[in-house]
């Protein structure tokens, strides 16, 4: 296929947290602020006068720094980022939006919080508390917790407009992202794709890592140029599957997955677009940080909720998804020590093909990718199991 337009530069952006379009968006004037988790609303820190960049830390070898602090029994994604933190990698951080969410997150933004890490001295490091339902007094209770530590402490520190009509410009702004990812993503369902999961993860990345008003444009350019984009003559893949699992922010991750022949077409993981690229929709009546609230409660698909109802409406929205962009199998990705997902991701090996029919490939990994020899021969293996298992359907 046609080379996307913007995806090489979007493809460098991606090499450094602080890229050069996070410099540019301090340039001019506006607040950095860093988050780790979905369940801080990047709708709220994309505010006039600021932008959100949700951390990752590129080009990671060994946090041997940061596992003096942490050990090494504890998540290698947290580690990554406080060893990235000491480097220096996040002094253009203005402010850390945190949650009460995934453990080792926490750990390593409460180091920011307690260590003289980040040389800004405007730095401040809040955390807000994240319910584990999502019931009507669990959406009452996550927004009053984004109003005290979120809007109004953008309020005190940096004079932010956290009116509802400054709420209401940042929604139509996240909206129109949204838009353009759905819309991009949805020539992940044809027949015959016409954008690869590698070229989705990498745009779908920069919509978190960079101010949203510098990048808009180049999204519109990629929607327009899809429109006409033609599938190579010979199929490029074997068969086409949806990755699930915890933090994957590496795009060179779903090219080791496509170079052994499965297409990744659909993305439910911690930096994916399902859930993730949903507008948000203020009823009638409600305030838009009720909306903010209750959209991001009810769109997560985060397996820190563990009521058995919901746990079995994630199985069924994975089932779902599958249908919908027609996949062959599902692969099951876990980062290492993560507690949400071991449980997540040994539950979905057992239910997903039991009662949904779907072959999983279940695997755990490190943020840092030292196997790489292994997880191909893992991934080559699924696919040609699939390839079997369509035959006999075939012969049968």
């Amino acid at each position: 296929m046609k080379d996307l337009v913007h995806i090489f530069e979007f493809e460098d952006l991606l090499q450094e947290a602080a890229n050069p379009l996070v410099k540019k968006g301090r340039d001019e004037g506006l607040k950095a602020l860093g988050y780790t988790c979905y369940f801080m609303p990047e709708v709220l820190l994309d505010l006039p006068g600021c932008f959100s960049v949700r951390l990752r830390a590129p080009r990671s070898t060994s946090p041997e720094m940061a596992t003096y602090y942490m050990t090494n029994r504890t998540c290698m994604y947290g580690r990554c980022l406080l060893e990235r933190a000491l480097e220096g990698g996040y002094n253009f951080l203005d402010a850390q939006m945190a949650t009460e969410t995934c453990t080792v997150t926490c750990r390593f933004q409460e180091h920011l919080q307690l260590m003289d890490v980040i040389h800004n001295p405007d730095f401040f490091c809040e955390f807000t508390d994240v319910p584990f339902k999502k019931n009507s007094n669990s959406i009452t209770h996550y927004e009053q917790q984004l109003k005290v530590h979120v809007l109004d402490k953008l309020h005190e520190k940096f004079g932010i407009d956290t009116s509802d009509e400054a709420l209401i410009k940042a929604i139509e702004q996240h909206n129109e992202v949204c838009r353009l990812i759905q819309e991009i993503g949805s020539y992940r369902k044809l027949k015959n794709p016409t954008i690869t999961g590698w070229e989705f993860s990498i745009i779908m990345l920069t919509t978190l890592t960079c101010p949203k008003h510098l990048i808009i444009d180049k999204l519109r350019d990629i929607a327009e140029q899809l429109k006409t984009r033609e599938p190579d003559v010979k199929k490029n893949y074997r068969v086409k599957v949806l990755l699930t699992g915890s933090e994957e922010d590496d795009p060179d991750f779903i090219k080791l997955i496509e170079e052994c022949g499965a297409l990744v077409v659909a993305d439910r993981h911690c930096y994916g677009s399902l859930p993730g690229r949903e507008e948000i929709v203020v009823k009638e009546g409600e305030t838009p940080l009720r909306a903010i609230a209750r959209h991001y409660l009810e769109t997560s698909m985060c397996p820190r909720f563990m009521e058995q109802h919901i746990m079995r409406e994630r199985k069924q929205y994975l089932a779902d998804l599958a249908k919908e962009y027609d996949v062959d199998g599902i692969i099951i990705s876990q980062m290492k020590f993560c507690e949400y997902w071991s449980y997540e991701r040994t539950i979905d090996t057992l239910i997903i093909p039991r009662d949904f029919g779907i072959p999983v490939c279940s695997i755990e990994k490190e943020y840092v990718n030292n196997a790489v020899g292994q997880l191909r021969t893992r991934f080559q293996a699924f696919v040609e199991s699939i390839e079997l298992k369509n035959l006999r359907k075939e012969g049968a």
